[in-house]
């Protein structure tokens, strides 16, 4: 399992993905680089919440705060 997540998150590096944190808070941003605890780094992060966007640059994310990870469609 450990796998397949390691390789869809490496396959999506450098696109921008949807994060629902612990705190109701949604976070989107370009993936740069994650690590084995679901650490992530993002660029040109925006906190999209409160129908409101509010720029947050680069950011890193603990793992244990994220809900969850929603990817890009996968190109045909």
């Amino acid at each position: 399992m450990g796998d397949e997540i390691s390789n869809l998150m490496t396959n999506n590096k450098n696109k921008v993905i949807l994060l629902r944190l612990r705190n109701n808070k949604s976070v989107r941003g370009s993936l740069q680089d994650f690590d084995i605890h679901m650490n992530l780094t993002l660029d040109n992060a925006e906190d999209i919440s409160d129908n409101k966007v509010v720029p947050l640059g680069r950011i890193l994310l603990r793992g244990d705060n994220i809900l969850a990870v929603s990817l890009p469609d996968e190109e045909s």
